[in-house]
């Protein structure tokens, strides 16, 4: 079972670097104004929020990968951690902003995080 808590976990980190490359990259770009169902203006707006956002899913994506090459139990204890903080992203996202982030993001999160726990 740790092998598919650690591909998860591996996806959920992918994941936040995609949405790295979204925010940071691609925020006034066609796939990021879709992605985020955002107008031209808006989108110039606000990129320099964006930025950061999107530095800060990259720190959720390094947390998990450092869990996934740490030994234990600090590799066990960085992924519960950080998957408890992009679960709490999610639904603190999915309850401002758009309910679709806690299918994208929440439940990916919750689904490793049970399984790192009971793979232990």
């Amino acid at each position: 079972m740790s092998i598919v808590a650690n591909v998860l976990v591996a996806l959920v980190a992918l994941l936040h670097i995609y949405i790295l490359v979204l925010e940071m990259f691609l925020w006034r770009a066609p796939l990021g104004r879709k992605t985020f169902n955002l107008d031209q203006e808006f989108a110039d707006r606000s990129a320099g929020l964006a930025k950061n956002q999107g530095l800060y899913n990259g720190f959720l994506a390094a947390g998990l990968v450092w869990g996934l090459v740490a030994s234990d139990p600090v590799g066990f204890q960085a992924k519960v951690f950080f998957l408890v903080c992009v679960f709490v992203a999610g639904a603190y996202g999915a309850a401002t902003v758009n309910k679709r982030i806690l299918v994208v993001q929440s439940v990916p999160a919750l689904l490793a995080l049970i399984l790192v726990v009971l793979s232990r």
